[in-house]
């Protein structure tokens, strides 16, 4: 880690030439660090079954077969099923599609029915009294305590899937990444070059 400190910024998203990939160029000098992080096998496990089910169904087959054939290699038994009360109907569709190939625990945003004033947060109505907080770390916890292997995400919000990832003790993976005004689909702000100049004009303004 120490090695990838010392080579300064990390700025591979404006590279053109993407040579680590074409000519196996080490531009952190770091490869022989990072070749280490794989002696833990359960990150050796993940990485090996990930890259199986690239190999054998490359642009071949939707996300959700995708999480389904990676549990499936991993000899997962039990998935959890962590969702948005706003996609309350489709993680119903999607429990009962996992549940033919897993034993599925799911949770609610919104479990335990937490006020948000108990913690004094902000509301989206300022005048009500009984607005329930998205409760991420809660989510975690059921799933850690009912033993999953695998939690996908559904529709958490930005932030809050960020909680969920720290408290979660299986790993993860994002089914549906939230975008309330996108249909769900966030890359359509950079696909659409009317939402694009927004940002890019927003992000000048910035400087």
């Amino acid at each position: 880690m120490n090695s990838m400190r010392r080579t300064g910024k990390a700025r591979c998203a404006p590279c053109r030439t993407k040579a680590c990939r074409t000519e196996g160029k080490d531009c952190f000098d770091a490869a022989e660090a990072h070749l280490s992080l794989y002696g833990d096998e359960r990150i050796t496990a993940l990485h090996r079954a990930a890259t199986a089910i690239e190999g054998r169904h490359y642009c071949e087959e939707p996300r959700l077969n995708e999480i389904i054939l990676f549990g499936k290699e991993m000899g997962f038994r039990k998935i959890g099923l962590a969702f948005c009360i706003g996609l309350a109907e489709e993680a119903r569709t999607i429990e009962r599609i996992l549940s033919g190939h897993f034993e599925v625990e799911s949770v609610c945003c919104k479990v335990s029915g937490v006020n948000k004033q108990q913690l004094d947060l902000e509301q989206i109505d300022e005048e009500a009294n009984d607005e329930v907080m998205c409760n991420p770390a809660g989510q975690a916890e059921v799933l850690n305590r009912a033993g999953t292997e695998l939690n996908v995400i559904c529709g958490l919000c930005v932030g809050h899937d960020a909680i969920f990832s720290l408290v979660s003790e299986a790993p993860i993976t994002t089914l549906i990444a939230k975008d309330r005004v996108l249909a769900h689909n966030p890359i359509g702000a950079v696909y659409c070059p009317y939402l694009r100049r927004q940002f890019e004009a927003g992000a000048d303004e910035s400087k």
